[in-house]
């Protein structure tokens, strides 16, 4: 088991992925919240079966996975709903990322997560990561990327911690607002040799 855990966060458009990857090709495992969110709510699972029950059917597609945008609209649009939603699946994620990190064997991990700090799951992790761009750059992103508009985007923005906090927060951070991948792969690079050595003197 993994015994030093790295927390990596970042708005939405912040570039978490890339950097993700760029970690697992330095031999690191990872366990990205995001997926775990899916995973858990995957057919026949008792969570999905809760869900539906709570919002009906029409929140399933043709072939019976979860409809997410349709969720994330509604969730964004009813403060009421995403407080159902979230006290269903926090305990529901938090568990399967505890049982992922006790799989995990490289020299640490990088547990990747939007809402790190949000959800309180710094508190399972060692060290802080944030990957930091300008809201500005944020918006131009996540509009090439997705097919949320702009308002919802903003919504999105918005209900994520404010970057001073998240930076405040923050024992590490990566400089994301470039589009130089090999400045960002520098920045890599130096941190994980840094958490490498914080390993060997835990």
């Amino acid at each position: 088991m993994t015994s030093f855990i790295v927390g990596l966060t970042g708005g939405i458009g912040s570039g978490k992925t890339t950097v993700a990857n760029m970690f697992a090709q330095l031999g690191i495992d990872i366990i990205d919240a995001d997926i775990v969110a899916r995973q858990v709510v995957e057919p026949n699972t008792p969570a999905l079966l809760s869900i539906i029950e709570h919002f009906g059917d029409d929140y399933l597609d043709g072939s019976g996975q979860l409809n997410r945008a349709l969720l994330r609209s509604r969730i964004f649009s009813f403060p009421e709903d995403k407080a159902w939603l979230n006290q269903l699946l926090h305990p529901i994620i938090r568990n399967k990322i505890l049982a992922d990190i006790k799989l995990s064997n490289s020299a640490y991990c990088l547990l990747v997560a939007p809402l790190l700090l949000e959800n309180k799951l710094d508190n399972l992790v060692d060290r802080v990561l944030v990957i930091d761009i300008k809201e500005s750059v944020q918006m131009i992103r996540t509009l090439k990327r997705d097919t949320s508009g702009e308002a919802e985007i903003k919504s999105i923005i918005a209900s994520q911690m404010s970057r001073n906090k998240r930076l405040a927060a923050a024992d590490d951070v990566i400089d994301n607002s470039h589009c130089d991948l090999n400045l960002t792969k520098e920045q890599v690079s130096h941190l994980d040799s840094l958490y490498r050595q914080y390993v060997k003197v835990k």
